[in-house]
């Protein structure tokens, strides 16, 4: 890769890293409802569920779309369900009002297993990184296609892993400013959660 087009790769991946949109959305939304800890879990669990769009991006996978739309749909509407599903259960789960004021310790590792699935069923981010990673791939390089395009994701999911705890950070100052009574936490909750349900919409009503 050329000092051009690597600069050029950096910059958009940086651009797209922290582009505000729903992935940090998402991330927020955990932070918000079930506290920094937990944010952090679902940062290191999307960052895992990302993974295999970079295996199915480099060994063609994720060309499957293309040829069955149908699949990419299904895909999609399951994945925008099941963020329906987690906003409602988080709407619905009870916190008692202490120093620290969050849900469950069993959320942390349910954020992290929710984070995992709710990225591998997210259709989109295959087809970001079939759109996204050929343009920086080298068929003349001397590392085959499906290494430049592991070592391209791997370097593409660290970036977007940066900005998911950015965000944790930035949500859970929020989160600490609000006052430490059961009434708001049912707010964080009652937000994040209706953040989750209004990802999980857009993603299953999304035609593009």
């Amino acid at each position: 890769m050329t000092t051009e087009t690597l600069l050029a790769f950096v910059a958009a991946t940086a651009l797209f890293a922290y582009m505000p949109g729903p992935a940090l959305l998402y991330t927020a939304a955990q932070t918000i409802a079930r506290g920094q800890r937990a944010g952090f879990m679902a940062a290191a669990g999307i960052h895992l569920g990302c993974y295999v769009h970079v295996f199915a991006a480099a060994f063609g996978l994720s060309a499957i779309f293309s040829v069955v739309p149908t699949l990419y749909f299904a895909l999609k509407l399951v994945g925008g369900l099941y963020l329906i599903f987690l906003g409602i259960q988080m709407i619905r789960t009870r916190v008692v009002a202490g120093p620290t004021p969050n849900l469950p310790q069993k959320s942390e590792k349910r954020a992290f297993a929710d984070s995992v699935l709710v990225e591998v069923l997210n259709p989109k981010v295959a087809i970001f990184f079939i759109a996204f990673l050929p343009q920086f791939v080298s068929p003349d390089a001397s590392l085959p296609i499906w290494a430049q395009f592991l070592i391209l994701g791997t370097f593409v999911n660290f970036a977007f892993t940066s900005a998911d705890i950015v965000t944790v950070l930035f949500a859970s100052q929020v989160k600490k400013r609000l006052t430490r009574t059961s009434r708001f936490q049912s707010l964080t909750r009652w937000l994040g959660g209706s953040l989750l349900v209004g990802l999980g919409l857009k993603l299953a009503t999304d035609r593009a």
